[in-house]
């Protein structure tokens, strides 16, 4: 959004526009936490919101569109705020006038824009049933909650805009990169030659008929411990034939020896 001084409406000094302009470029870029700002360029007179039902409330899954009228003395008097979309609440009319003390006798010149937004959704987790605009719903709070939750879901799922569920945008995300790491790990998995399953000692001894740890096992069958020791002499061949041809270097030594 870009937020420009194109607004000429005369109820509005140039620097009431100038600070409008401001705060509605700030909240453009960083909006309060369930409440989207649409601003008309051409007229800052008529501010209009959608304000997102909190969670843990009646409200809780619906977008609620608001808007703001500034009049021309703004902001020495405070603006008026009207529900567009229809909502059961002791605080809002049925013709969508809003009742909170910041819009009236708590108004402060210095407020802005953003307090007085946020105000009117916190109206959403918290009511005021004794300064009730729509008397039906002030006295089913104060003696039935219930109930009064049950009529505020039932409007908030008729006539309520549906969120663009931003706030599940996290889970799936996470969902979607555990998904990811899942089938990678699938892939490498099948492209990886599979290993053949481990044996235990115990199981090998049996399998075999010996004991692992040992290194010279005993072989009861003849014909088994003759291929053995065969192998094993012929292992060790290049050593044994070392002995005798140093047994003769010494023999030749000592004769030597003899000779001197």
């Amino acid at each position: 959004m870009s937020v420009t001084l194109k607004a000429t409406n005369e109820n509005l000094p140039p620097n009431v526009i100038r600070q409008l302009a401001k705060e509605l470029k700030n909240l453009d870029e960083s909006p309060p936490e369930g409440i989207n700002v649409i601003v008309n360029d051409d007229d800052f007179t008529t501010i209009f919101a959608d304000i997102e039902g909190p969670a843990g409330t009646p409200y809780e899954n619906g977008v609620f569109r608001m808007k703001l009228l500034l009049s021309h003395d703004f902001p020495q008097s405070p603006p008026k705020g009207f529900f567009l979309t229809k909502i059961f609440h002791p605080n809002i009319a049925t013709s969508g006038e809003i009742c909170v003390n910041t819009l009236k006798k708590d108004w402060n010149p210095g407020l802005g824009l953003r307090h007085v937004l946020l105000v009117v959704r916190c109206l959403l987790i918290e009511p005021f049933p004794e300064s009730a605009l729509n008397e039906q719903a002030g006295k089913m709070l104060l003696e039935n909650y219930e109930e009064y939750a049950r009529h505020a879901r039932l409007y908030t799922g008729i006539h309520a805009l549906k969120p663009k569920n931003k706030s599940k945008t996290g889970a799936i995300s996470e969902s979607t990169t555990a998904l990811n790491v899942d089938k990678s790990s699938t892939a490498s998995s099948e492209n990886t030659p599979s290993m053949p399953p481990a044996v235990s000692t115990s199981t090998a001894s049996r399998a075999f008929g010996t004991n692992l740890q040992d290194q010279n096992p005993t072989v009861s069958d003849p014909d088994v411990g003759a291929a053995a020791a065969a192998a094993r002499k012929k292992e060790d061949g290049p050593m044994a034939s070392k002995v005798p041809v140093d047994k003769k270097k010494m023999d030749a030594r000592k004769k030597s020896l003899k000779r001197l």
